[in-house]
């Protein structure tokens, strides 16, 4: 088997690491729990890694703002590399805490760190509740480009968060992602019906997650580390659950660079 090496970058605040770097090993990965001090003592060390992962929790507590200053770690400190690691058509993935963490880096929407336009044209902002929300969603998966998903299937996966409400900047910027086919997820029910009460954060056009024009950069609110195994469905004793799908996120990026 190919040995394909994912970086899982931890700091102060991140509690899914662990179980990232499982599922990332689950998949065929060999995965190392990195924290950002390292690498920004080593950058050149993201050349060893083929995938990195942001993964969730509240990094430095979500201080200033969540996933604000670990992303201005990487705008500051990491932009080079990072763009580098893009630009070799490597692969990136921020999953919660990870997704507001890429926003704001402005490794998303477009792929490239530059901190004039970090964040400039989207932002994640609290849930239209007011509140944190903590629950199993469905998910529609809407784009062929995004190399993490098989398009117009639905799957399901829990949500954890507080900011999660997707707001592009304009309805320019939001047609710019829709045409560009980087809308990747979206929120709906069991039958892939999107929008109204399946919208659990009030996210512009229901959006769940993007990726960048290449996709192979992508972000989304839901939590696939946390639905590896069938029995991490709160139904499974009570339903036939085929299978687990946040595996497919990992799988697929193992697949992908396995072609490569």
């Amino acid at each position: 088997m190919m040995n394909i090496r994912a970086l899982v970058l931890r700091a102060a605040g991140t509690n899914c690491d662990v179980e990232t770097a499982y599922a990332l090993q689950q998949a065929g990965f060999s995965a190392d729990r990195v924290h950002v001090n390292r690498l920004m003592e080593n950058p050149g060390m993201l050349g060893d890694f083929q995938f990195m992962v942001v993964p969730g929790g509240f990094s430095y507590g979500d201080d200033v703002a969540a996933g604000k200053i670990l992303a201005n770690q990487m705008l500051h400190r990491l932009a080079e590399p990072l763009n580098q690691f893009v630009e070799d058509g490597k692969l990136i993935l921020g999953i919660c805490n990870g997704f507001q963490v890429l926003i704001k880096s402005g490794l998303l929407p477009w792929g490239h760190v530059e901190p004039s336009s970090a964040g400039a044209d989207a932002t994640l902002a609290w849930n239209d509740c007011g509140q944190f929300v903590d629950r199993w969603v469905h998910l529609s998966c809407d784009s062929d480009k995004c190399v993490f998903l098989p398009r117009g299937e639905v799957i399901a996966l829990p949500i954890a968060h507080g900011e999660g409400k997707f707001v592009p900047r304009d309805e320019s910027i939001l047609t710019k992602l829709q045409s560009a086919d980087q809308v990747a997820l979206r929120y709906c029910d069991e039958s892939g019906h999107v929008g109204g009460f399946a919208n659990p954060n009030g996210s512009v056009d229901d959006i769940a997650g993007i990726c960048d024009p290449t996709g192979r950069v992508m972000g989304l609110m839901p939590h696939p580390e946390r639905f590896i195994e069938i029995t991490h469905h709160p139904q499974w004793t009570r339903r036939n659950i085929p299978r687990a799908d946040g595996g497919i996120f990992f799988q697929r990026a193992f697949q992908y660079l396995c072609r490569k």
